[in-house]
């Protein structure tokens, strides 16, 4: 059966899964302090073009979402997100768990406003009985969003600017990363995302790697006892040689970077496909992640051949459903995805 539900249902990339073999019987230090975790820390600063930030390697991103937010918010603070962002929907309630309510602002395209956020902000600090409220103390966003859409630097200097007003940081998700720089509608770039976010994450798990996510702290917000409270959180892998030596292997090179422009070229691909055989596209996506409306009768036919995502319902008789690319797509996995369809 073609699988296009998600991209991370299958294992990791061959250069990643050559390394893991062949350095699978050295013997070398744990909690992270192996050689493998060192040059991949020092080849993301290479790709990255700054000296002057920390890298931690987390194994997934859920973990990473609540990690990040408890260690780096108050105990009296809460964090701001897209009424559709992972931390707000698909997490469980993790940040909750965590003793950190999500605060929603209504999504624009998957995104948050910057004059949206600036009113929420400013709201907040009119109120005479804030010091009886949550207290706005991060911004999360994604990059790729939930929707699959992305911020402009424009989008992303405007947020930043007022995340300084407030003297508040910015978070951002990057699960799908390596997709959202190699989409061909970005103006983005891995640089710009480091100097312009306090914190964000080089995705892994959905980009190429078995599991795993790199957080980069910019202008020095890595938390101080950051390697206690790892521990306390379960973050700390013991092997931490796993994740070491695959971010090693994907930021060889290019590898990464190169994983996610397959991603990118399939999607344009699927996109074309679906256009040409008469889909309506439920929202625009520059993304890998591609929604089309079904009516549920042909959804129902097509489960049978096809793995894809479900959405949402659109009316009782039509569902949102989502296809996704990945590293790993191929020509043929579309050839034959064309024909089904």
């Amino acid at each position: 059966m073609l699988s296009f539900e998600c991209d991370y249902n299958n294992g990791a990339s061959p250069k990643v899964l050559e390394r893991l073999i062949e350095t699978n019987m050295e013997y070398v230090p744990g909690y992270g302090e192996d050689k493998f975790t060192s040059s991949a820390v020092e080849k993301i600063k290479a790709a990255i073009g700054r000296e002057d930030i920390d890298v931690e390697l987390i194994v997934g991103g859920t973990q990473t979402n609540q990690l990040i937010i408890s260690t780096i918010l108050k105990p009296f603070e809460g964090v701001i997100s897209a009424s559709t962002g992972h931390i707000n929907t698909h997490e469980a309630g993790a940040i909750e768990y965590s003793g950190h309510k999500v605060l929603t602002i209504k999504e624009k395209n998957g995104k948050i406003d910057s004059k949206d956020l600036e009113s929420y902000l400013d709201a907040y600090h009119r109120d005479g009985n804030k010091d009886a409220i949550v207290y706005p103390g991060m911004v999360y966003i994604s990059h790729p969003t939930e929707n699959g859409t992305l911020y402009s630097k424009k989008e992303l200097e405007k947020l930043r600017g007022i995340c300084d007003s407030y003297s508040i940081p910015l978070f951002l998700d990057g699960a799908r990363l390596a997709y959202g720089l190699e989409s061909p509608s970005t103006d983005v770039t891995l640089r710009d995302i480091a100097d312009l976010c306090d914190i964000f994450y080089i995705g892994g798990t959905k980009c190429g790697a078995l599991c795993g996510e790199a957080v980069v702290f910019s202008g020095k917000r890595r938390p101080e006892h950051f390697y206690a409270m790892k521990k306390q959180h379960g973050a700390l892998l013991a092997k931490g040689r796993l994740l070491g030596v695959q971010f090693d292997a994907l930021f060889t090179d290019g590898y990464y970077f190169q994983l996610g422009r397959n991603a990118m070229e399939k999607a344009e691909r699927l996109k074309s496909i679906l256009s040409s055989k008469g889909y309506r596209f439920y929202m625009e996506s520059p993304t890998n992640q591609q929604y089309v409306v079904v009516d549920n009768e042909k959804m129902k036919k097509l489960s049978e051949k096809v793995r894809f995502g479900f959405w949402e319902l659109v009316d009782k008789d039509h569902t949102a459903i989502r296809f996704c690319t990945s590293w790993s797509t191929t020509d043929k996995d579309l050839d034959e995805l064309e024909k089904i369809l």
